[in-house]
């Protein structure tokens, strides 16, 4: 498999003013339209043929009327007019042979460049561009086995017109001028025959060769040289600072750096167990990760009033508490002087990072080494407040979020502007912070949230064993799974209202599928008044739900918030199971990318009822595919250790950023 670079027009931004329109020509030679055109341009030809076959088809051989012969010895025999259809009928089937192939070819390639996150990264042109693996050797044998087709019908199509002429005209055999002039001077019949035949072999041959020359001068010196300039180019340096795609893309060293960090967190609240949600995951998987790398981590966050504070054993991971406020968020006077303290006791920060709003802008202003991880923006909670006002009941009153969420989004364009660094966790967030609120492009970088690809794998004995703990029948045909928080904005109202009506209008559905809930909230009592087969099974730790992944066949997240990238759904897809989600912008864009990785509905009960019916009636078998395609990917996205050292070159090129003897911010390809 080669790679081919595969650019949307939308994609290519134009050359910069002092660029010559001789290197302007040249960059549009990294994209695959001139494959495109000549399968177009194959197709359009086999069309017309194609009406001219059924012109030919149209008339009726035997009917005097159709012939302008005037001797009746001369008139064609019979066998002349089943050679005629016989010849119709060949040429047909030969352009509807080249059509097809031809079609197959730019859907397939059309797929490879709408599977926007299955490419590799390079620099073409200047620019940062897609490349996808296609084979080449197979599309170039399928543009030549096209054309043969082509030419093959436009020989059948040849022969036709001759037993036309000699239909209308009189046979070759009386030596009519007017054949001969409309044909070629023939000497017998015979001679016609072994001219049909080896001008069929010699035209086909000719043609193949023909095509095979011009194809191979014409696509080997522009065609191939998109593949062999993206194969050159890709080995050149990307700068990071201006990287548009996931850095989770790229491939960076496993190994420790040497230069190790002094790194700062301001974290609101620290996880304890299985208490945490998406954002103290975050801070817990990935800084317990830098330091165990080597670098010095130190946490500033709130202290746990009724719980005891988790200790590690780790040297180098240092944590600095301070009582909440009354509204239980940081206390930012104290957590500021404490850091202040540590800033100025040795070696200063290299960096500085906060998880969201865990340090507020008022003190972030001034400061170059700091980033800031977003898990959720007020732009893409708008949508969450539309999705909760459509599915509020006549008898709930309604809310006036909107109006104070578009207030919140005017708030954030301005003050996030004293943040260095952005960092987005997803790539739907990463567009907003550029487009919408305005940030320069070289300050925002997407990084997508990873999760501990060692505890999260597939095991089919943590699955057995699982099932056996809860006593799950083994005699069910699917096992549906969710976990997390138990509330509304996860959208379990939306979920008990379906699975309600599914369970009752369906009872084979109801009889042979059981529902895992794992998590606490609100709506876990309600949940178990829809049957003895849906378990509400409480929160579980980590290497619990390492087996509740395991043992369940789809995980489906009905989740109504439209911001951040839900851990759990990345949890389900590094166990190897395909998801089901809400069709909402960061998942899709992100997660979900298409069908092969599982399935999305819209948040209403009709199309999550409609996919949750699909997943029953696809079974197990293909729920299998889908999870292994989710796992191959998620592994080259999702993994603690893509997420982790893209953090670690991220932090190592704001500390040296600017220090020729340390270019952080360049990243050179493995091959390179």
């Amino acid at each position: 498999m080669e790679k081919l670079v595969l650019s949307p027009p939308h994609s290519q931004s134009p050359p910069p003013p002092h660029k010559s329109m001789n290197n302007t020509s040249r960059r549009s030679l990294t994209t695959t339209s001139i494959h495109i055109m000549a399968l177009d341009s194959i197709v359009n030809v086999n069309s017309l043929f194609t009406l001219a076959v059924f012109l030919g088809l149209a008339l009726n051989p035997s009917d005097p009327n159709y012939t302008l012969i005037i001797t009746t010895a001369c008139a064609a025999s019979s066998a002349v007019a089943e050679h005629l259809v016989a010849f119709h009928v060949y040429s047909f089937s030969s352009f509807l042979f080249s059509s097809l192939i031809a079609s197959a070819l730019k859907q397939a390639i059309r797929t490879a460049k709408d599977d926007d996150d299955g490419g590799d990264v390079v620099v073409v042109g200047g620019g940062v561009e897609m490349a996808h693996h296609v084979n080449l050797k197979m599309l170039r044998a399928g543009i030549l086995a096209s054309a043969a087709g082509s030419a093959s019908g436009c020989v059948f199509l040849t022969l036709a017109l001759v037993d036309l002429v000699q239909i209308k005209l009189g046979s070759l055999a009386c030596w009519s001028w007017y054949s001969l002039a409309a044909i070629a001077p023939l000497d017998q019949q015979v001679t016609v025959f072994a001219f049909r035949y080896s001008c069929y072999i010699l035209l086909v041959l000719s043609a193949f060769s023909s095509i095979s020359f011009l194809y191979w001068s014409h696509c080997s010196g522009r065609c191939y040289s998109s593949v062999q300039t993206a194969e050159q180019k890709q080995n050149q340096p990307i700068n990071l600072l201006s990287f548009p795609s996931a850095w989770n893309r790229l491939s960076f060293p496993l190994e420790p750096p040497s230069n190790l960090l002094k790194i700062a967190l301001f974290v609101k609240k620290w996880p304890h167990r299985f208490q945490a949600g998406g954002l103290e995951r975050h801070a817990l998987t990935l800084h317990l990760t830098l330091a165990k790398r080597g670098h010095e981590l130190h946490i500033f966050t709130a202290s746990s009033p009724n719980t005891t504070f988790p200790k590690y054993p780790i040297s180098n991971l240092h944590f600095h508490q301070s009582k909440p406020t009354n509204a239980g968020y940081l206390d930012q006077a104290i957590a500021w002087r404490q850091f202040q303290a540590q800033n100025s006791t040795g070696k200063p920060f290299d960096v500085i990072h906060t998880e969201s709003v865990g340090l507020l802008h008022t003190r972030s202003r001034g400061l170059p080494n700091l980033a800031v991880t977003w898990h959720g923006i007020a732009y893409e909670a708008m949508h969450t407040d539309i999705i909760q006002e459509l599915l509020r009941t006549p008898e709930e009153h309604r809310a006036y979020a909107l109006t104070e969420r578009a207030t919140k989004v005017v708030e954030e364009v301005k003050f996030f502007q004293n943040y260095a660094h952005h960092v987005a966790t997803s790539n739907h967030a990463g567009d907003v912070l550029k487009r919408i609120y305005m940030i320069p492009e070289e300050r925002v970088h997407i990084i997508l949230n990873g999760v501990d690809e060692e505890i999260f794998k597939p095991d089919v004995t943590k699955g057995k064993d699982f099932k056996q703990k809860f006593g799950i029948p083994q005699s069910k045909s699917l096992i549906f799974g969710m976990a997390g928080r138990l509330v509304k904005d996860k959208g379990h109202p939306l979920m008990f209202e379906a699975l309600k009506q599914i369970f009752t209008e369906n009872s084979r559905f109801r009889e042979s599928v059981v529902v895992l809930v794992a998590g606490d909230g609100p709506w876990s009592t309600r949940y178990k008044d829809l049957g003895a087969n849906l378990l509400v099974l409480g929160p579980l730790e980590q290497a619990q739900l390492a087996g509740f992944y395991n043992a369940i066949d789809v995980f489906v997240n009905p989740t109504l918030r439209a911001q951040g990238l839900d851990h759990t759904l990345l949890e389900a897809i590094l166990t190897g199971k395909p998801v089901m989600a809400t069709r909402l912008a960061s998942i899709t864009g992100s997660v979900i990318v298409g069908p092969e990785m599982g399935y999305t509905f819209s948040p209403t009960i009709d199309s999550l009822k409609k996919v949750l019916y699909q997943v029953w009636e696809d079974g197990r078998g293909n729920l299998e595919m889908k999870g292994q395609a989710s796992r191959e990917r998620g592994l080259k996205l999702f993994a603690a250790t893509k997420m982790a050292t893209a953090y670690e070159r991220l932090f190592l090129c704001i500390s040296y950023n600017g220090e020729s003897s340390y270019d952080y911010c360049t990243y050179h390809p493995p091959n390179a």
